[in-house]
């Protein structure tokens, strides 16, 4: 009786599936947060990239056929809500079908192509929501699917904002203290450089020590069933100690050394991602007084690609730095000769 049980059992999964990328080989994968908080490696799409590459089915017993309802695949954008875990809602979903239903001898390989898909959001894992997308490749069968995932990351690009006007602000309490600060801009590639200065006006409380944090604040939800989730993803002292009238200090912050994403505004009305300059004071009666003011963070593309034509390089000198462009304008250059 054990016996026949067991190959009842091995019945179940006759084949296996797997999909596997055309330019595998070439393409950049970046590392990203999984829910459990670890970083995996997955391979990394733009906006508009076309997703292409083969799926196979191998069968495990060479000689039995296989019987299907078809077989497909599925290149899915989802955004998950963790307080409404069975809910996905998808905004993009597309198909191909691979194979009409019939069935299997040997194994196969189904090629599959999907153009130039729109990838509208960032991949995103954080504290109450999941963006993500995925190839879903499916040999549908009478009692039980045969699936396979594979996750991909997506990043968004930005060109540099035209307008970029820097912070200027003031704190103060009547007649105890009163502190000007200044940040260069009001929007920051996620490798910048926040380069700011504190001056200090009037100052007659014991402060004991004075420091800036970023802070990312995630919305999910609406209406009533708002929720808010504030990190502070990082916190840099600029003093310690008591500082003097007319004193200015400097403030260099590099955000290359920390996690952060560009700002979202409003996702598909699911979720927002906002960052916040927190300046922090605490006096010698550990009070503490501080002035928030939200900036931008936005992701600057790492290389020109060398797809790009000669007018994309030419535009890209506009955020690029110049010897980068002319490096991809060379390149393209070459391209369009040869």
């Amino acid at each position: 009786v054990h016996f026949i049980i067991m190959s009842f059992f091995s019945f179940g999964q006759s084949a296996e599936i797997d999909v596997v990328l055309n330019d595998a080989e070439t393409r950049k994968k970046v590392e990203h947060k999984t829910e459990d908080g670890k970083k995996d490696k997955y391979f990394l799409f733009y906006d508009g990239e076309t997703v292409s590459g083969k799926v196979n089915v191998t069968l495990k017993n060479p000689g039995k056929r296989l019987e299907h309802h078809g077989i497909k695949i599925e290149f899915v954008g989802q955004i998950e809500l963790y307080y409404d875990r069975g809910n996905h809602h998808e905004f993009v979903s597309l198909v191909k079908d691979l194979a009409r239903p019939g069935e299997i001898t040997q194994s196969q390989t189904f090629d599959f192509e999907f153009t130039h898909v729109e990838k509208p959001y960032e991949s995103y894992t954080g504290q109450n929501v999941k963006l993500r997308y995925f190839l879903r490749a499916t040999v549908i069968r009478r009692l039980n699917d045969i699936t396979k995932e594979m996750d991909i990351v997506v990043h968004t690009l930005s060109t540099y904002p035209e307008l970029n006007s820097s912070i200027k602000m003031e704190v103060g309490i009547e007649d105890c203290l009163h502190i000007e600060f200044e940040y260069n801009k009001s929007k920051y590639h996620l490798k910048d450089v926040i380069v700011g200065k504190i001056y200090f006006l009037l100052v007659r409380i014991k402060i004991k020590h004075m420091e800036i944090d970023i802070i990312k604040r995630e919305t999910t939800g609406t209406g009533p069933s708002v929720y808010h989730e504030n990190d502070t993803i990082a916190k840099y002292e600029i003093m310690d100690g008591a500082p003097v009238r007319g004193e200015s200090i400097p403030i260099r912050l590099f955000l290359a050394g920390y996690d952060l994403t560009p700002t979202m505004r409003d996702i598909n009305k699911k979720f927002s991602v906002r960052y916040y300059l927190n300046l922090v004071l605490i006096d010698e009666e550990e009070r503490r007084y501080f002035k928030q003011q939200e900036i931008t963070l936005w992701r600057k593309g790492d290389v020109v690609r060398k797809s790009m034509s000669h007018q994309a390089a030419i535009a890209s000198q506009r955020f690029e730095g110049s010897a980068a462009s002319e490096s991809a304008l060379e390149q393209a250059a070459k391209e369009e000769s040869g």
